[in-house]
């Protein structure tokens, strides 16, 4: 994916461009310890944030606010060893990686949050972004309520903590919770005796369901399931809140809106491509867009590559569509995080000469069709070009798995505002031209629907312009202090 701007924030707002998060819970009914299985769910989702990560246990027959927290700056397998992992005892817990989107790169915000109040404590991990976070803020702050962090997902768990005071049941107060967030969130909540998960009305973010002999998981993503031998159950619908005792699992559908919006750049780019987000494989999603792309913009070539790792399946469609040959053409170093995670763009751009290197006998005195799945700011694609043509390539075609990025995004998708996106300053004929790649096609913004058979609802916003939430009169990513 070309590089979305410097760096970034928690949540899900920032002008310095990062992705998401990602979450995962597990309650054990037979008291056995959870920390190893979400340490490997951990691992499973770090693709969606490399910047922190936590896990935070506690035990359902233990005295109250008995806790075992263990945070970090780092990748899962810095921050964690089988050392700090033995001394995490508990049969509940959350787990969180992060790439900050709302909220400064800091060691305090990193997730999960633990609250320690009049009822006991509850264990948080949130993967999304709230537009109303500042106003809340605010209000809270007002009212006497003192953050320590400066995420969006604090505001979320202040609020849980201080509605659990009116209502009989956490549940409960994830619901009242509910009604005063917008915005995008997949949220897993711990209670001392509770598993709690939570989508956002129009189901923005994934969650899902596993279980394993006699425990239960929470997750971002199904691939987590599976690293973990967890069988998928469901996808926690837009709008639910699921509770999980030792009695089952409750639903309460009742926070549902009628329009869905889940987000289409989990099937682009997000989502690693062996994970199913509410029942379609990211995989043949990835595969649809590469074939329509090979309808769209047909190119007389020799050879058909992707960019790793996301461009690299749509890469495949193109070529089954097209009958081009499909050929690897990139060596990627697999210890450099993706390219906008860098802190300043310098430090960013040279990354992208570390991170990937041109077989030569592959591109020589071939034509060739480039697939990636995006382009922000043009950067890293005109690199990859010159790459590609320094190596020997007589002809560089780029093809786009998506529409033009027009639009900021204000719900955990790191987009940022229009005038840092060169879509929205360049005609596509422009932007060939400053990469100097042979010919440029994007992904029909009509077209997206059939990359999920069409009958989701789901968000396009940062192409379309058609905010399924109202859009803040403010950018709210605001221009943090990294």
């Amino acid at each position: 994916m070309d590089n979305l701007i410097d760096c970034c924030t928690d949540g899900g707002h920032c002008p310095k461009l990062g992705e998401e998060c990602g979450v995962f819970g597990m309650y054990d009914f037979d008291g056995n310890d959870v920390a190893s299985s979400i340490y490997y769910g951990l691992f499973a989702l770090q693709h969606r944030g490399q910047e922190s990560c936590g896990i935070a246990v506690s035990r359902t027959d233990g005295p109250p606010r008995n806790v075992n927290t263990c945070k970090g700056m780092g990748l899962v397998n810095e921050v964690f060893n089988a050392e700090k992992l033995e001394k995490l005892k508990g049969d509940i817990g959350v787990g969180h990686v992060r790439y900050s989107t709302a909220g400064a790169s800091a060691v305090e915000n990193i997730q999960p949050l633990v609250l320690n109040y009049i009822k006991g404590t509850l264990l948080l991990a949130h993967n999304g972004n709230l537009v109303n976070a500042i106003n809340l803020r605010n209000e809270l702050e007002l009212n006497g309520a003192i953050f320590q962090t400066t995420i969006d997902s604090e505001v979320i768990a202040y609020l849980i903590a201080r509605e659990r005071l009116q209502t009989g049941t956490v549940e409960d107060a994830v619901k009242n919770a509910m009604n005063r967030i917008k915005g995008a969130y997949s949220l897993v909540v711990a209670s001392p005796r509770k598993l709690i998960g939570a989508r956002d009305p129009h189901g923005f973010r994934p969650l899902c369901i596993g279980k394993r002999d006699n425990a239960y998981f929470l997750s971002s993503e199904t691939c987590a399931l599976d690293t973990v031998g967890a069988e998928f159950v469901r996808d926690v619908e837009p709008g639910e809140i699921v509770t999980i005792t030792a009695e089952g699992i409750r639903s309460d559908k009742s926070m549902a809106a009628e329009k869905k919006a889940r987000c289409i750049f989990e099937y682009i780019y997000f989502a690693r491509p062996d994970s199913y987000f509410d029942q379609i494989s990211v995989h043949s999603s990835r595969i649809t867009a590469g074939r329509i792309l090979a309808q769209s913009h047909p190119v007389e070539a020799d050879i058909v590559v992707g960019v790793p790792e996301s461009g690299n399946v749509a890469a495949m469609g193109y070529a089954l569509e097209s009958g081009i040959p499909y050929g690897t053409a990139f060596v990627k170093n697999s210890y450099v995080g993706r390219t906008f995670i860098k802190p300043k763009q310098s430090a960013r751009e040279s990354s992208v000469m570390v991170k990937l290197n041109v077989l030569k006998e592959v591109v020589r005195d071939k034509r060739v069709v480039m697939v990636d799945d995006s382009i922000v700011r043009g950067t890293t694609s005109a690199r990859i070009v010159k790459m590609l043509k320094d190596a020997g390539a007589k002809e560089v075609h780029v093809r786009i798995s998506s529409p033009p990025f027009l639009y900021p995004c204000y719900f955990g998708t790191d987009v940022p505002s229009s005038d840092q996106l060169i879509a929205y300053h360049h005609s596509v004929e422009e932007i060939s031209r400053m990469m100097n790649a042979d010919s440029l096609g994007y992904l029909d913004l009509n077209r997206l629907s059939e990359l999920i058979d069409g009958d989701m609802g789901y968000c396009d916003a940062c192409f379309s312009n058609n905010y399924p939430v109202d859009a803040p009169t403010e950018d709210i990513r605001g221009e943090y202090e990294k």
